[in-house]
């Protein structure tokens, strides 16, 4: 599985990349620190399949990286898809490589 870390993140955000980033947390998660991701909570993701692209670059996160990985894994597996990307650490990994100012819950 192809992973990202959140330094490697920032720096595509910084530079305004055509990628697609998706939140597969929960929205209550969401609500206590974003990115600002396209949420799809882990549970629906397949009902979704239409809003994630297989032309670019997808990276996909959670809080530690565990569902983000697991929900990859089912969409290569079952779907074809090639393009994604894990962020290596989730959210948690973020807050502390890049932004201490989100929330750690």
């Amino acid at each position: 599985m192809k992973e990202i870390t959140p330094i490697e993140l920032k720096k595509m955000m910084d530079a305004h990349e055509d990628f697609q980033l998706i939140d597969v947390r929960e929205e209550h998660e969401a609500e206590a620190a974003n990115i600002g991701g396209l949420l799809i909570p882990m549970g629906t993701v397949m009902d979704h399949l239409d809003e994630i692209p297989k032309d670019k670059k997808v990276v996909v996160h959670c809080r530690s990286g565990k569902r983000s990985a697991t929900v990859i894994q089912a969409l290569e597996q079952q779907h074809g898809y090639t393009n994604l990307y894990n962020l290596r650490g989730g959210i948690l990994a973020y807050a502390e490589d890049v932004d201490p100012t989100l929330a750690k819950s």
